[in-house]
């Protein structure tokens, strides 16, 4: 009796959630695609620049802790 009752609230969910996806509003059309070739921003080299530097300064300070 019990198995009957979670496999009809199970299927009644199921449909419900059906229900309730098919009375959404379509998504708006997708806008212009951008320009082809676009140059990469010049904030890709610094964020490279500043991930060596960190890089080197926890080299640096691991070798200081085992010496």
């Amino acid at each position: 009796m019990i198995q009957d009752k979670n496999t009809l609230a199970s299927i009644l969910f199921v449909l419900i959630s059906f229900v309730c996806s098919a009375q959404m509003p379509p998504p708006p059309p997708a806008g212009p695609p951008g320009p082809p070739g676009l140059p990469i921003d010049s904030g890709l080299v610094l964020l490279f620049a500043v991930g060596i530097l960190y890089g080197i300064y926890k080299m640096y300070t691991l070798r200081k802790k085992r010496l």
